[in-house]
């Protein structure tokens, strides 16, 4: 980069996020990467761009590690893949509300829908044409048939008899970045090395598993629990489950947590917080409906209403996801715990980021990183999204 005849850019009129605080300095892109400005001064280099930033709040952009579709369409769908190119219309979409790379989810399906998603869901680089995309998050269907939530049961495969079996039920495991699985299902422990040497992350969830089975989950590689509170065994004094991991000493790991005022109350979102605020994730688990008004809309093969801003399988109140944004779920945080601005971005950005092992490129403001960032206000409401140092997205105020 220092060698370089790009472009350079400079923001001013700004604060930025670097270094776990808020700091007032100039931001400085080439090549599409955070570049530093005093190696700009030594090497007699002046930027080509100025950009005023009014004042405004740069953070790195958003992470979603969990998003099952948004704008009307469904990941799980292929029609809505093939047909109506579904990937890009979301990643174009979803740069309004500051996320700028996502894993886009498929939930609990038959084989024959695997087939025909997962080539669709390869990872590939954003830029003004919309958001990163990391890969799929496959959750399910190695799950427990007693915590199946919002997935369809009879596709739920309660026992996972070799690595084998599991390869052939995604039909390939190229495009899958996160699993999540019930790791205390017969035969789930042995797999869970082999999919991390594949660079797949392993996240526990949709399970009935006892401290004790979490734990051993970790050794064998997990790094990540799914939707936190949801979908597992509720917390007891004598044996915490799952949850019971951000309480250990030595097997505490990332935990992904929807906070959309609906799933988690404000009280366990502080729990969760308090014992292990490194680890925290925000994830929207978004469906179609995501951006829409009320009305019915599908996950999967399902069907699901949308009323108070909450989402239930038609004809039951049985949870289908969120509609929540993830700009929203950062200030909910905030406002839930009372953490630091600078706390409440990095669950959002950084804590995405190492759970992949991306941080050197993505969730951070650090020189070489990706330029990757958006402007917010006083009230952590997104103004622009940048991709590559390239404006992707601008607020019709800014």
């Amino acid at each position: 980069m220092g060698g370089s005849n790009s472009p350079i850019t400079k923001f001013v009129n700004v604060s930025i996020l670097r270094n776990r605080k808020v700091i007032r300095e100039e931001l400085w892109v080439q090549d599409g990467k955070i570049i530093d400005p005093e190696k700009m001064f030594w090497q007699r280099k002046e930027a080509d761009i100025t950009v005023d930033g009014h004042g405004l709040l740069i953070a790195p952009g958003y992470i979603d590690l969990q998003i099952n579709g948004a704008y009307g369409f469904d990941f799980s769908s292929p029609s809505d893949l093939t047909e109506r190119n579904g990937v890009q219309e979301v990643a174009k979409r979803i740069l309004s509300t500051g996320c700028t790379a996502f894993a886009a989810t498929v939930i609990t399906s038959e084989p024959a829908t695997y087939a025909a998603v997962l080539p669709h869901l390869s990872p590939r680089p954003g830029g003004r044409h919309g958001a990163t995309v990391l890969g799929a998050h496959v959750e399910g269907p190695f799950i427990n048939e007693q915590k199946y939530g919002a997935h369809k049961k009879e596709f739920v495969k309660s026992r996972c008899h070799d690595f084998d079996e599991l390869c052939r039920t995604y039909g390939c495991l190229d495009n899958i970045r996160v699993i999540t699985v019930a790791p205390e299902i017969p035969g789930m422990l042995p797999c869970i090395p082999q999919l991390v040497s594949r660079g797949i992350v392993v996240s526990c969830g949709h399970s009935m598993a006892s401290l004790g089975e979490g734990i051993k989950a970790v050794e064998q590689g997990a790094t990540l629990i799914t939707h936190l509170f949801n979908a597992m065994v509720p917390f007891h004094h004598r044996d915490p489950g799952l949850v019971g991991l951000l309480g250990t000493r030595d097997n505490k790991c990332f935990y992904s947590i929807i906070v959309d005022g609906v799933h988690s109350h404000a009280a366990s979102v502080n729990i969760a917080y308090k014992s292990h605020p490194e680890g925290l994730v925000l994830i929207t688990d978004a469906i179609e409906a995501m951006g829409l008004g009320p009305g019915s809309y599908e996950l999967g093969t399902m069907h699901v209403d949308i009323c108070d801003n909450q989402a239930f399988i038609s004809g039951t109140r049985t949870l289908a996801g969120s509609i929540a944004t993830l700009d929203g779920c950062v200030r909910n945080f905030r406002d839930d715990t009372g953490c630091s601005v600078v706390e409440a971005i990095e669950a959002a950005t950084l804590h995405p980021a190492q759970t992949l092992g991306i941080q050197k490129s993505k969730g951070t403001l650090d020189f070489g990183s990706d330029a990757d960032f958006i402007f917010l206000d006083a009230g952590l409401f997104v103004k622009a999204t940048y991709i590559g140092g390239v404006l992707a997205w601008k607020a019709d105020d800014l």
